[in-house]
């Protein structure tokens, strides 16, 4: 029984271990992304498209609790959209490449 304990924490400590190095790698791709984003925009955020995004912020800062309901899952379901289509187009490439 003692044996079965000692197998089992030590493959939650590979396991925690194997997830950190997945969050760690996940983190500094996040990270880069974000800097290669900032550097691409920098420059060209313009008074009036900073006007216009002030504009959107505020109307959503003042939606009702249904109507900002109804619009998350509006972003949910074209979220879910594309995901979808992602999944069926690499379907449909991994059925090519199966056939070769």
């Amino acid at each position: 029984m003692g044996e079965f304990f000692k197998k089992a924490f030590n493959d939650m400590k590979e396991s925690a271990k194997a997830q950190h190095e997945v969050d760690k790698a996940n983190f500094e791709a996040a990270k880069a992304e974000s800097k290669a984003n900032f550097e691409e925009n920098r420059g060209r955020n313009t008074f009036a498209k900073a006007k216009a995004d002030a504009k959107k912020s505020w109307d959503d800062a003042h939606l009702s609790p249904a109507e900002r309901s109804a619009k998350m899952q509006e972003e949910r379901e074209a979220q879910i959209a594309a995901a979808k289509a992602r999944t069926a187009e690499a379907n449909a490439r991994y059925e090519g490449a199966k056939k070769k």
